[in-house]
């Protein structure tokens, strides 16, 4: 296990593949992000400001991966989704997923964006109270799933949450009251989120749980869909009529606003019946990774 040396050598190669993690999910979106897309691209009319948009996203992602360089000058919140060997300790692997952020800030893999809430100082390392962000879990395999989300303040500001029964909305305690909390969330964002979006929503939970398990949507595929008949439907539903809303790419209008949904249904308490819902950007920051119990990585997730 890890222990008081961390066993140097694989402290060592760990740390490399935490940063290269990080580095991939900084400046190379997934192919199955890149296909949704270049799909989204070419629903586009020529000549269209939805079409320009989407052109330039395509350049800008392919020179990000041949330099090497973040995606957006916002790499965002750090959101690390792990779980690790139970043999492993939580808080040394914890201190180096801390230490492999600092290391990729000062390459260059992540701007200095994690300020002080209370000063707004800025140490540049981008650790802190609360940042990273890791949620961690020991289980029972011999190796580590380490996945990473990188996600921006601007589609983080258009997230939103509502307590149903909403006579705002016109939302009851049902699959449409949750599709009319869902749109209405979309078309609150407008251009804001730098869509084209991809949503990530909870139905149930408590406040808290909810925006977690949504924003563990986003460490889906694109091309997946809900195990639930019904919400596999309502994930489908939901992208299709966010697409007639005509906001498109950026809020130029368009074909394009959603590239996908993904939505999961947990327990709630009968006094609450909450929906989270979380907005990620065009650049649809998330990578994943089998590490080895040697500090090795295996095999990459998207």
């Amino acid at each position: 296990m890890i222990g008081p040396l961390m066993k140097a050598a694989l402290a060592k190669t760990l740390l490399e593949s935490l940063i290269e993690i990080i580095r991939k999910t900084s400046t190379e979106l997934p192919d199955d992000v890149v296909r949704a897309l270049e799909a989204g691209k070419a629903e586009e009319a020529e000549g269209s400001r939805g079409k320009y948009a989407m052109g330039i996203i395509s350049e800008n992602i392919g020179l990000a991966k041949k330099k090497s360089q973040p995606l957006c000058q916002d790499t965002g919140s750090v959101l690390f989704f792990v779980h690790y060997p139970a043999k492993i300790d939580h808080a040394l692997f914890s201190k180096l997923i801390r230490k492999a952020v600092t290391a990729a800030t000062k390459k260059g893999y992540l701007r200095q964006n994690s300020v002080d809430a209370l000063t707004g100082k800025n140490d540049g390392t981008n650790v802190g109270p609360g940042a990273p962000t890791i949620h961690a879990e020991p289980w029972k395999k011999d190796f580590f799933d380490i996945r990473l989300v990188l996600k921006g303040g601007g589609c983080e500001n258009v997230g939103a949450q509502y307590s149903l029964p909403d006579a705002r909305v016109g939302a009851g305690r049902d699959l449409v009251g949750v599709k009319k909390c869902i749109l209405d969330a979309v078309q609150q964002a407008q251009g804001k989120g730098c869509g084209p979006g991809i949503l990530g929503v909870t139905i149930g939970g408590d406040r808290a749980t909810g925006y977690l398990i949504s924003k563990e949507q986003f460490l889906r595929k694109m091309d997946d869909c809900s195990p639930e008949p019904s919400l596999a439907k309502l994930e489908d539903e939901v992208t299709t009529e966010a697409n007639t809303l005509g906001i498109g790419p950026m809020g130029f209008g368009g074909k394009t606003t959603l590239l996908k949904t993904k939505i999961a249904a947990i327990n709630r308490v009968p006094a609450s019946f909450f929906v989270s819902v979380s907005y990620m950007c065009w650049a649809y920051r998330r990578q994943g990774a089998k590490v080895s119990t040697r500090g090795k990585i295996e095999k990459w997730f998207y």
